[in-house]
């Protein structure tokens, strides 16, 4: 049976066990008791299917793990220690020595020199692309070119990226597209029915959405046909597994030998595993998760529509806002609001800027976002400072720029403590 939102984040996955629990058990476990020898060599060859070892996988994990790709509509999905680990372990887990990634300039600061400084030390090379002219990731392709790489919504400029047009770069190219979903959630956009073939969440942010732990989860579509030679990590024998060819040799699996691969060689041998603690507070969160998105969009659009009328302000970015940059392709991609965050410039600059967090009453001073709680933070000197000022130039992030993570208060106070911290 179809379930819609909603009822998705309550109840996949969930299977009520013997003790007759309605909620999800927390499994705090390290290893498995196998039944017997030929069943412990069974689940090590891929002959079966089930648990190890918590570092591989974990029954809480498990039903996470099937509600998020239920939530995207893909067909398996991977939890992982962090976002950023969710992101480098599908870089990874396409990427070899030699190969290149195409990727959006807008990135998250960490994201950003992940790619510019970590990866090239690995041997890979990103190009880095305005995703608001879907044409340069097509010029940027060359023949070494094996993943294309865009935040929906960038962080923290809020340009919003068609990623239809980008995907149909990709389909073009043969090349998956990877899209990091954490500002949109499922409940604005489903990626993978945008032509996305892999999507990643920080579930730290909306999808836990209480700023309780640290998590991230990678979902795919199980529609990439990775049996294309140039993918040369799913084509020849793995000497890491038994010598499996993952496009080749899994026979009902082969849909799933990207999850698969990232489950068995990054997620196997370099252990960014979740916690099953942090993956069952996540669940928690995801229940909430329809709820709390409607209340924060709602929220969002009116923190926007206040400051840009504010005498303060000097400028304003929400892809809700009707003079927004990207509201055409907002309005395309989003049918149910525009998010939870929202960016500004104070008159006066950068030290303005400094005068307004330091005067925040309710609204929290710290580098998150996503959380039920109103957040605030000065990317420039915090979360982009590594950064080059050329590189935050690119990326859209001025010295004035002042984020806004938009939480479920009551939306009179959230004004009214911007009010009284730019009247400072």
């Amino acid at each position: 049976m179809s379930y819609k939102l909603n009822t998705i984040a309550l109840h996949t996955g969930a299977v009520i066990d013997e003790t007759g629990s309605r909620s999800v058990p927390l499994h705090r476990t390290t290893a498995y008791m196998f039944k017997n020898t030929e069943h412990a060599a069974n689940l090590f060859a891929l002959k079966e299917l089930g648990n190890i070892y918590t570092r591989l996988q974990n029954p809480t994990q498990d039903v996470l793990e099937q509600r998020v790709a239920a939530l995207e509509g893909g067909a398996a999905a991977l939890a992982l220690a962090s976002g950023t680990s969710a992101i480098f372990y599908t870089v990874i887990n396409i990427c070899g020595k030699g190969d290149e990634v195409v990727a959006a300039v807008n990135l998250y600061g960490g994201t950003f020199t992940m790619f510019k400084n970590i990866l090239p030390e690995l041997g890979i090379t990103v190009k880095f692309v305005d995703p608001l002219d879907p044409v340069e990731f097509e010029n940027a392709i060359s023949d070494k070119t094996r993943l294309l790489y865009t935040e929906i919504i960038g962080n923290p400029t809020l340009d919003v990226a068609d990623i239809d047009a980008i995907s149909e770069i990709a389909k073009r190219n043969s090349i998956p597209l990877a899209v990091d979903s954490t500002f949109t959630t499922p409940y604005m956009i489903r990626p993978l029915e945008h032509g996305a073939d892999i999507v990643i969440h920080s579930l730290s942010k909306w999808m836990g959405g209480h700023g309780t732990g640290i998590g991230g989860i990678v979902v795919d579509s199980g529609k990439f046909d990775w049996s294309n030679e140039k993918f040369r990590l799913y084509n020849e024998p793995d000497g890491s597994y038994h010598n499996i060819r993952f496009a080749r040799d899994l026979g009902d699996l082969n849909p799933l030998a990207f999850i698969l691969r990232m489950r068995l060689v990054p997620l196997r041998n370099l252990g960014a595993c979740i916690s099953p603690d942090n993956a069952w507070m996540f669940l928690q969160g995801i229940e909430t998760l329809g709820l709390r998105m409607e209340r924060h969009c709602e929220n969002a659009m009116k923190v926007a529509d206040h400051l840009e009328s504010h005498p303060k302000v000097s400028w304003v970015r929400y892809p809700g806002l009707k003079n927004d940059p990207g509201k055409t392709v907002s309005d395309r991609l989003f049918k149910k609001g525009y998010g939870g965050m929202v960016v500004f410039g104070v008159k006066g600059g950068k030290e303005a800027g400094a005068t307004f967090i330091n005067n925040l009453k309710l609204i929290s001073h710290l580098a998150n976002v996503g959380d039920a709680k109103t957040l605030a933070i000065h990317p420039a000197s915090t979360t982009h400072s590594q950064l080059t000022e050329k590189d935050q130039a690119a990326g859209g992030i001025t010295p004035d720029l002042v984020r806004l993570s938009i939480g479920i208060e009551d939306i009179d106070d959230i004004l009214s403590d911007i009010d009284q911290a730019l009247q400072a």
